[in-house]
């Protein structure tokens, strides 16, 4: 049985679903259990809208309901989606050891005060040098920002590139800064996200794509952490039977679970 280790509730910005509606579909889909991780972007540019999280009341909420829901089959745990940007890595900090989180995904959402989910980033720019630049920021991020276990959806800007020959080629023509950002996550012993939000998006791997996921395995990279990055019940564990023989061919066998900010290791089945 699966795991989700990244979903959002109405926490978030950019969802409306209470939380137990949540829990109840996860239920219903037969896993083994969930983590929350609600965005945390600090000083995320207004013009896109709002994703500072309600921290003191995040936690307490979040655990209370943990508490109340789990049973003996059923595990729910408690963590944050942080969104990194190099000036506003205090608050990151502050934020990461404000409560008693089991997991914290690192993310890069906005880069160059801009967001590629919005059309407004890709209005008369190259393409590739934008994602190449993409890939430099999450770099700097992870460099300037540490206290996180897992890095988000690595390829996440591609999501939204029109051009669908560069949107499914992730990796070889930016292979340098991909292996420097491969190469740091594991000399810094955290593990890689693998998110299949991507397939929703019509991407034909998930984020990031198989053959980064593969590059990931053969430097020494031995962690790896899945999320269907879920904003509505119907999403939880999407695509996760994709995964097995995908994970597999890329060299790995088990996924891993934070709990306290500690991995635990589950098979793929």
């Amino acid at each position: 049985m699966f795991w989700d280790n990244h979903m959002h509730s109405n926490f978030s910005g950019d969802s409306d679903t209470p939380p137990i509606d949540m829990i109840k579909s996860a239920k219903a889909k037969g896993l083994r259990g969930i983590t929350f991780t609600d965005h945390l972007d600090i000083d995320y540019p207004q013009q896109y809208g709002f994703f500072d999280l309600d921290l003191e009341n995040y936690y307490p909420t979040q655990h209370e309901l943990a508490l109340q829901e789990s049973t003996e089959d059923f595990t729910i745990l408690t963590g944050l989606e942080i969104g990194i940007q190099p000036h506003v890595v205090e608050g990151c900090y502050k934020a990461a050891k404000g409560y008693d989180y089991d997991f914290i995904i690192g993310s890069t959402h906005v880069f160059d005060r801009q967001d590629p989910y919005f059309e407004s980033f890709w209005e008369g720019g190259n393409e590739v040098a934008l994602l190449n630049r993409y890939y430099e920021c999450i770099l700097e991020n992870i460099q300037a920002f540490t206290d996180f276990d897992s890095v988000g959806h690595l390829d996440y800007a591609f999501r939204y590139c029109k051009n669908p020959q560069i949107r499914n080629n992730t990796h070889e023509p930016y292979k340098d800064i991909v292996d420097a950002i491969l190469e740091k996550i594991i000399q810094m012993d955290k593990a890689l996200e693998i998110n299949t939000a991507a397939f929703r998006k019509g991407m034909s791997n998930p984020n990031p794509a198989a053959s980064i996921i593969k590059r990931f395995h053969d430097l020494g990279g031995k962690l790896i952490t899945i999320g269907a990055d879920a904003h509505v019940p119907e999403d939880i564990a999407a695509d996760f039977d994709k995964l097995p023989s995908l994970l597999k061919e890329c060299g790995f066998n088990e996924y891993y679970v934070y709990k306290n900010r500690k991995p635990e290791p589950y098979p793929l089945g």
